[in-house]
């Protein structure tokens, strides 16, 4: 039986990356007698100008009805300032998907601690995964619009926490046994509900994780100053987008950054955790390794297939350790060059 993959390629550089992601998946199924069925449909922008919404019925009733959905990027100069954004499809399909748990894991890819901001003896070695919260808080709390006053409500319920909480703490079984939580609880009540949802669920039902409670003005200094002190990090909406986007430069560019976002059951949305980099689009110029990874996180959290995921990463890691990359890395490759590299790899492997 086919596995039912929807893909949205999205705007800007997001069709060059997405194409990038399924050449190589597509390497893959061949590689490991993996049966895939794949279909694109208009998403953000491009759902826009298709039909005039971002999120379009056709593409929510496919991506409802898939096992997996992969999502190139959304946005772009040509919709700022529209009535009708593509972040607003991104947001509704998040509902609508009910994933409520986005992994994002950091690495230094071996050969890269010289492109990272931050000194090689530190950069050496950094893994963490930032879990974020992704269907509540701020980003879906009531709003009002307004020139004089403006408002955007923060709003968790315990369910909510605890919830994204289960995800963290069974992500750090497999890894060090460590979580630090992330909230701003010397100020705000959801932070401190927060606090207290995460610490019940631990002293409960994970009596064997390590739990470390942190405030997120002091968390964003340490992933610069110690990134190697985190392992499991798990956090709210906001807090989460924007330590998550900090955290990627450490491995050398935004553009090597994968992620998964997971609910119930095994379906899950499937992106790079970069824009759509107009900028560069149409140039051939764009890092495709986070999307490539993100279809590597596709095979083992939707897919269930472990040996698949692994020979992607590792042919990820050979390729950057032997220098081959984009311009943003070092390397020489454009983006599907790289992507060609990467699936000769995997076959060969």
């Amino acid at each position: 039986m086919s596995h039912k993959i929807v893909f949205l390629p999205g705007d800007g550089a997001g069709p060059e990356v997405a194409e990038a992601a399924l050449n190589v998946l597509n390497a893959t199924g061949a590689k490991f007698d993996i049966a895939l069925s794949v279909e694109s449909f208009p998403f953000g922008g491009a759902g826009i100008d298709a039909t005039g919404a971002p999120l379009p019925e056709e593409t929510k009733a496919a991506c409802l009805a898939s096992d997996a959905v992969f999502l190139g990027a959304v946005g772009g100069p040509k919709w700022d300032g529209a009535a009708v954004r593509p972040e607003q499809g991104l947001l509704a399909l998040r509902q609508e998907l009910g994933v409520f748990a986005n992994l994002r894991p950091i690495k230094v890819l071996p050969g890269m601690e010289r492109q990272s901001p931050l000194r090689e003896e530190i950069a050496r070695g950094i893994d963490i995964l930032i879990i974020r919260e992704l269907t509540g808080g701020v980003y879906f709390g009531e709003r009002e619009e307004g020139d004089e006053r403006a408002s955007d409500v923060c709003t968790y319920t315990k369910g909510e926490v605890e919830r994204v909480a289960r995800v963290a703490f069974e992500a750090a079984k497999g890894r060090g046994g460590r979580v630090t939580s992330v909230d701003k609880a010397n100020v705000m009540a959801t932070s401190r509900l927060w606090r207290k949802a995460t610490t019940a669920l631990r002293d409960a039902e994970y009596s064997e994780i390590n739990l470390d409670h942190g405030l997120i003005d002091a968390m964003a200094m340490k992933l610069i100053t110690s990134p190697g002190a985190f392992d499991v990090m798990l956090t709210e909406n906001m807090f989460g987008d924007i330590l998550s986007d900090e955290a990627s430069v450490i491995g050398g560019s935004i553009g090597l950054a994968p992620s998964a976002s997971l609910g119930v059951g095994t379906r899950g949305l499937y992106e790079p955790i970069h824009g759509s980099a107009p900028d560069i689009a149409g140039q051939d110029k764009a890092n495709p390794v986070g999307a490539i990874l993100s279809a590597a996180m596709m095979l083992r959290h939707s897919l269930g297939n472990e040996h698949a995921a692994r020979a992607i990463e590792n042919a990820i890691d050979e390729a950057v350790a032997s220098g081959r990359g984009t311009g943003d890395i070092g390397g020489d490759d454009g983006t599907q060059q790289f992507a060609d590299h990467i699936c000769d790899l995997v076959a060969k492997g």
